[in-house]
């Protein structure tokens, strides 16, 4: 898919009208996802950076991967996400196998609404997949639900997806930020990308801003305040 300016004015509005409306990427952030190619070295390589040892979350069934989590905060985490042994027969996906040290691949974006993101995904003419049902069984036998919404599109690289997805949580599934090893907290996002231009404009489009840097390559970061002080993550 390819996107371009014109392609992305919805409705005919202007991009002057829809920045009053622009929301900080930041605060909005529900979790980010450090990908790896295996879960006990992603959990290793965490805790040495942040001081902070994340707990194992679960499976997720048909996706082919499993995770741990750690809290960011009220309302934010981060997950650990890489392949699951047990689910040795489905697609490679988000190309964790790949990856030869843990990265920063995409994030999710809270929402209370995911039915009128989608709306205004379309009205932008862009991609839109689902919003699909999703679940995980967490180790206590509780199932947490949720509802997720993605954003096709050409702008990564390898196994890092800059555009994020959206999620909406179920009302009766507790958000993994409560329950989860804390001691971290998120404390600013950033991209980085070859057409800074291109990439702001889907988020403008999806009504969010964010700070994109100019790079020859594709990359996501984050940065925690944590025990060990402020910690990077990319």
């Amino acid at each position: 898919m390819s996107l371009t300016r014109r392609s992305l004015l919805c409705g005919g509005a202007s991009f002057l009208a829809m920045a009053q409306e622009l929301k900080p990427v930041a605060p909005a952030v529900d979790h980010l996802l450090i990908g790896v190619s295996d879960l006990d070295r992603g959990i290793d390589w965490v805790e040495k950076r942040t001081g902070v040892r994340a707990a194992v979350g679960g499976v997720h069934p048909g996706a082919g991967t499993r995770n741990a989590l750690l809290s960011l905060g009220p309302g934010h985490y981060l997950e650990i996400i890489a392949p699951d042994p047990a689910q040795s027969g489905v697609k490679d996906d988000r190309h964790l196998r790949e990856l030869a040290n843990p990265r920063l691949i995409t994030f999710a974006i809270t929402t209370q609404d995911i039915d009128a993101i989608a709306a205004r995904a379309r009205k932008a003419r862009l991609t839109v997949t689902g919003p699909h049902d999703g679940s995980r069984r967490l180790p206590s036998g509780k199932v947490l639900r949720w509802r997720t919404l993605a954003i096709p599109n050409d702008l990564g690289s390898g196994a890092v997806q800059p555009v994020p997805f959206f999620i909406q949580w179920e009302p009766d599934s507790t958000h993994p930020s409560v329950d989860s090893p804390s001691g971290c907290t998120l404390e600013s996002l950033l991209l980085e990308h070859e057409d800074p231009p291109r990439l702001n404009l889907v988020f403008e489009a999806l009504g969010f801003d964010v700070d994109v840097s100019a790079r020859s390559d594709v990359r996501i970061v984050a940065t925690l305040k944590s025990p060990k002080g402020p910690v990077e993550l990319s």
